[in-house]
């Protein structure tokens, strides 16, 4: 469980203060280490301010679900999963939300948003609660809208949420958790971070699959 204090509101966004987002906290504290916990924070919070950006207004309770769930998938209890490590967590999270009470439209909308989180071009034109969660992914991961959050934003989420050397070990992380699944990244960003890190790795090529299958024309 989450010790010390807890800061309430970070760079100007309210963490709801609400029994489902503190079990969410206690929940995804034990399940994740430092790297995946503060990440999953710091998505969170990125996303809420992406979305102020935008005009966008999500229920934060369920913004909360998404991104503190979205790297579920990559923990060691998924280590024998063939699954994509998106769905895993998307399932998790479902299942969660479900045993208490949460709507299962709602949970729905948690789903989707861990589900499509590495799947560009599509959530954004979806419910806030989805489009937020990958926001705040590409802010946090690849540094897309960085330049959109004002230095006191940046500074006071990292100053809750450090990000010591962040990308060399996210990527690990990526590694790590979709090595043993290889089929599962084919069409995502985990072929490429597969390519990187795994030597014995073969990314299956789309053209191929088509030109090559049993269907004669």
């Amino acid at each position: 469980m989450m010790t010390g204090h807890v800061v309430d509101t970070i760079a100007g966004i309210e963490i709801p203060d609400t029994p489902l987002v503190k079990e969410i906290t206690e929940y995804i504290r034990d399940t994740e280490d430092d790297l995946l916990f503060h990440h999953s924070r710091r998505v969170f919070l990125f996303g809420a301010l992406q979305g102020r950006r935008r005009g966008l207004v999500p229920d934060l309770e369920l913004l909360y679900a998404g991104a503190m769930f979205h790297d579920v998938g990559l923990t060691e209890r998924y280590r024998t999963s063939a699954l994509r490590f998106e769905v895993d967590g998307a399932n998790a999270a479902r299942d969660f939300l479900l045993a208490r009470g949460v709507r299962v439209d709602d949970a729905r909308k948690v789903w989707l948003g861990i589900a499509l989180h590495t799947t560009p071009g599509v959530p954004e034109f979806l419910d806030p609660e989805i489009a937020l969660v990958t926001a705040g992914v590409e802010t946090d991961v690849l540094g897309f809208g960085r330049e959109n959050l004002s230095d006191e934003e940046l500074t006071a989420v990292t100053a809750v949420h450090p990000r010591p050397q962040f990308k060399q070990q996210i990527l690990q992380a990526f590694a790590d958790g979709v090595q043993h699944r290889p089929e599962s990244t084919f069409g995502t960003v985990n072929a490429d971070v597969l390519e990187h890190f795994d030597e014995s790795f073969v990314r299956a090529d789309f053209v191929d699959i088509i030109k090559n299958n049993a269907w004669p024309e």
